[in-house]
């Protein structure tokens, strides 16, 4: 007898189903392999959950139809994370099996798996000699004992060659090991350090841009055992690594990491449960801190992982704030100004010394932005209300015409509905036009884009030149960047957001790291008033400080992570059928409704609530919403309501 997870997408039907196991397929069905079964008179996918020799239901199995492979893609310990993901959001086992499992490929499986040969010998402990408790950390791994750390990098840390430098002490006491990394770029980076790290075939790279052939190949590479260490993006919190002694993800405050797929996992949380299911250690590692990386800590669950104050101000570039009261007094302007003398001059003296500077600028494009010039409120487009923008891309006779974001038309003229004012100015300046500016400030340097627009670039060559990205797209300066220039703060700091702090300072410290220590002449200038917090932190380099602040902060207003909260869209009718149905603790918050915006491909009104209940009870918050989900699921509800559990964005 087989119990079966059926591949349909209904809340009442979470559960295994049990089918029979015809004489014919007995030696082919494994726990955890594929299958095809009879569900409901149609022929569905599903996976073995686990064999058994008895069942309860009391009439007679239907058998098992047929099974494209034996081969056990979802293992025990899997089995176990994936319900337990499905229980803490509030989903089902189908909706996380969709996230665990790649779709299969025959080739893949006839294909044989190469093994490591022999096993490595622990790494050097130089690397993490510069932390306090480092090298302890590498014996713990190599030890199997379960070490839990919040580790904050150095700036200009080689952070891939330590995450690897972790992987191969777990390896080194016969332990695998599984890092979770934001995206391609930076997994890309960890793969090299891996190839001189870690003997051949010992690890396996999950890649979402990889082939389905490919992937599902190095898939197989870990769920056979001969993969000991997964490097991966997102998807790869689920990869079934045999004897897992490590679990690590690196720049957890990165969105990437939580998944835009039902039931909504994130990354970091999937991985701490992991740690916890299966007894091992467990690293969340970056530039900064986000609250709960604060709130492990603060519980005692985590144990920080930081250089002594002297070792850090040695690797540290230096860092000014335009808002410094000598800076003001030198230059008035220096608060209203985009490019003020202070960050002319450090870029003017690192292209002088032959180094490359870096430029950060929040927003792609070239003025994704416009806004009437007399009373500054936003430019719609005229046909269907969309924001007015200007293209990087030049018409006809090298015109810029601004045009809508939405539906592209053109705006030739515009009449504002407010002030009936004609002329436009922009609001939001985007890194094509900041790259226009730089090399009219600067002529005859080479200026570089990196971005969604213009394309990410990995690496830039040492040399004088100018580097303008958007976060996230900073590439790597051969020698680092003798000078980093954070522009238009005022765009980050000022969104309505309550991770806006923490997003601010990860994405700083991020472009910070890459630039050399202030002994060489690094210089990091900050636009943006040096009294505030977050720029306090930066030019201290104390994430965790402010990462405490914000805890505590949240703690007073009860906002996560000190608190849960479920989000609840739909309808006002089915969000008023399911409200009246939902059973909330007796401690929970029910907040709203706000409207919501439609999504794609979803018509009508739309509205919003958020529920909130003491961390505590966020189990049985979850328990509650998926009651619910089961009831209207059987009644066949014909609105879905849309349930998610810790969003990133409460706005």
């Amino acid at each position: 007898m087989a119990r079966v997870v059926v591949d349909v997408p209904l809340a009442h039907l979470d559960r295994p189903f049990d089918y029979a196991v015809p004489e014919k397929l007995a030696g082919t069905v494994q726990a955890g392999c594929r299958v095809r079964v009879r569900f409901h008179g149609r022929l569905v996918d599903g996976v073995v959950w686990e064999l058994g020799d008895t069942t309860d239901f009391p009439g007679s199995l239907q058998p098992l139809s047929h099974v494209p492979s034996g081969e056990p893609v979802l293992t025990p310990q899997v089995a176990r994370l994936v319900r337990t993901v499905a229980d803490r959001y509030a989903g089902t086992a189908g909706d996380v099996l969709r996230l665990a499992l790649p779709p299969r490929r025959a080739a893949a499986e006839k294909r044989p798996t190469p093994t490591p040969e022999s096993l490595p010998e622990p790494p050097d402990p130089t690397g993490f000699a510069r932390y306090q408790a480092g090298p302890a950390l590498l014996d713990a791994l190599a030890e199997g004992r379960p070490a839990r750390a919040v580790w904050t990098a150095l700036p200009g840390e080689d952070w891939p060659t330590r995450l690897v430098e972790l992987c191969r002490a777990a390896l080194s006491g016969r332990r695998g090991a599984l890092v979770v990394v934001p995206d391609g770029k930076d997994l890309d980076r960890l793969a090299a350090a891996a190839a001189g790290l870690l003997p051949e075939h010992s690890y396996t790279v999950l890649r979402a841009d990889d082939s389905p052939e490919k992937r599902y190949r190095q898939f197989l590479a870990a769920s056979r055992g001969a993969a000991q260490v997964v490097l991966g993006t997102r998807a790869a919190m689920f990869a079934p690594v045999r004897d897992l002694g490590l679990v690590a993800v690196w720049d957890d405050g990165d969105d990437l990491h939580s998944d835009e797929h039902a039931p909504y996992p994130h990354a970091r949380d999937v991985l701490v449960q992991r740690a916890w299911l299966d007894n091992c250690a467990a690293v969340v590692a970056g530039t900064s801190r986000t609250a709960e990386a604060a709130l492990l800590v603060e519980s005692g669950w985590a144990h920080e992982l930081v250089a002594d104050r002297a070792v850090l101000r040695a690797a540290a570039p230096r860092v000014q704030a335009l808002g410094e009261d000598f800076e003001l007094a030198r230059d008035p302007a220096a608060r209203s100004a985009r490019l003020p003398s202070l960050a002319h001059e450090a870029a003017r003296r690192a292209l002088a010394a032959g180094t490359p500077v870096l430029v950060q600028v929040p927003r792609r494009g070239y003025v994704p932005s416009l806004a009437c010039a007399r009373c500054r409120a936003p430019a719609r487009c005229a046909h269907c209300a969309g924001p007015l923008g200007i293209s990087p891309r030049p018409g006809p006779g090298g015109t810029r015409i601004p045009a809508c974001r939405w539906c592209a038309r053109p705006a030739a003229t515009f009449d504002c509905p407010h002030c009936h004012a004609t002329k436009l100015r922009a609001s939001v300046v985007g890194e094509s036009r900041t790259a226009e500016e730089l090399a009219r400030a600067f002529p005859g340097a080479t200026v570089r884009t990196s971005g969604s627009t213009s394309g990410v670039l990995a690496t830039v060559p040492a040399g004088a030149s100018l580097v303008v990205a958007t976060p996230g797209a900073e590439p790597v300066a051969d020698g680092g960047y003798g000078a980093a220039l954070l522009l238009d703060s005022w765009a980050l700091l000022g969104r309505a957001d309550l991770r806006a702090g923490e997003e601010t300072l990860r994405r700083w410290m991020n472009a910070a790291t890459l630039v050399r220590p202030a002994s060489a002449g690094g210089h990091v200038v900050v636009a943006a008033d040096a009294a505030h917090p977050v720029v306090q932190a930066l030019v201290r380099w104390d994430p965790g400080w402010l990462a405490a602040r914000e805890l505590a902060d949240r703690r007073e207003l009860g906002f996560p992570p000190v608190t849960r909260i479920a989000s609840v869209s739909g309808s006002p009718a089915a969000l008023a059928e399911f409200l009246d149905a939902l059973r909330l603790p007796d401690d929970a918050d029910l907040l709203g409704p706000v409207p919501e915006r439609p999504r794609p491909g979803q018509e009508g009104e739309r509205e919003r609530y958020l529920v909130r209940v003491p961390r505590s009870e966020g189990g049985a918050l979850a328990h509650a919403l998926t009651e619910v989900q089961g009831v209207r699921s059987a009644k066949k509800a014909p609105e879905h309501v849309r349930v998610q559990l810790d969003p990133l964005d409460l706005v």
